[in-house]
């Protein structure tokens, strides 16, 4: 269960909601069946309220929502991807401790 903090996002709105959002977006390329997805998720959801305001969090299933994962050349879950400005700027493949994750968007919050 995500937390309310955290966007979901399928094809259909990926760029509306972080293309185009105009604060930093992190969001979390998951599976149901992703063992290291529910290890990070409650690291998802705590940088989602703690960072509430100054960065929008989002998750998109890569199974409901195939083609963004594969336009992005995502091989694997979880990968985490940080947009500003409409642009990728930071990627991270596979599960890492919540500070390695923190440190993936601090430079670029405003």
């Amino acid at each position: 269960m995500a937390s309310e903090h955290v966007k979901t996002v399928t094809d259909q709105n990926f760029q509306a909601e972080v293309v185009n959002s105009t604060e930093p977006v992190l969001i979390d390329f998951t599976a149901t069946w992703c063992g290291p997805c529910k290890q990070i998720a409650p690291f998802i959801d705590q940088i989602a309220a703690e960072y509430n305001g100054r960065l929008k969090v989002a998750k998109l299933d890569i199974d409901n929502s195939p083609n963004t994962p594969a336009t992005l050349g995502i091989r694997g879950v979880p990968t985490i991807i940080v947009y500003k400005g409409g642009k990728e700027v930071a990627r991270q493949v596979g599960a890492v401790p919540k500070h390695k994750l923190v440190q993936l968007f601090e430079a670029h919050l405003g």
